[in-house]
């Protein structure tokens, strides 16, 4: 799968990116915005085993973001299950040199599109650590609603944090 939207791209994950995804990836400042399943310190070793990872999905549901033809960043989806089989949660991450440049935009833009018309999902949501306000300005910027805050639901570094949700609906 290859979706472009001007110099922005999602491609399939390939074997090659594993040394700057590893040298991006592993920065405490993107750290401090994922989840704890996201290594710190995030190795070579790390990639490789996410790239394997990602080569087994059918549909793919992980994408390398590239920005001119140069690997910069991951969006993905995690699909839920049961009776919320038709929604999926969205994540994604981007190193910090390409901060600040609209690249997230574009990414989040290109999912949704494949989301919806591809896998045929009809809710996409995505959760922000309170802190993060960066990404909740890209996340309303591409139409997503604030659906609510969980408080004290994150427990991150030792602290505790709100988390806002945030959901994007397909027109039924």
């Amino acid at each position: 799968m290859m979706r472009s939207q001007g110099s922005v791209s999602l491609r399939l994950l390939q074997n090659t990116d594993a040394n700057t995804m590893a040298l991006m990836a592993n920065n405490i400042k993107i750290w401090n915005n994922v989840r704890n399943y996201f290594p710190h310190p995030y190795l070579e070793a790390d990639a490789n085993k996410f790239i394997t990872f990602c080569h087994q999905q059918n549909p793919p549901l992980n994408f390398a973001i590239t920005h001119d033809g140069n690997f910069c960043g991951v969006i993905g989806l995690v699909p839920l299950l049961d009776v919320y089989a038709q929604a999926a949660e969205m994540g994604y991450w981007i190193g910090e040199p390409f901060w600040g440049k609209g690249i997230v935009v574009k990414s989040i833009q290109l999912m949704v599109q494949y989301a919806f018309q591809q896998l045929h999902i009809i809710r996409l949501q995505s959760a922000v650590f309170e802190y993060n306000t960066a990404s909740m300005r890209v996340l309303e910027k591409c139409g997503f609603t604030k659906e609510g805050i969980a408080k004290n639901a994150v427990l991150k570094n030792g602290k505790v944090y709100d988390e806002h949700r945030y959901a994007l609906l397909k027109a039924i």
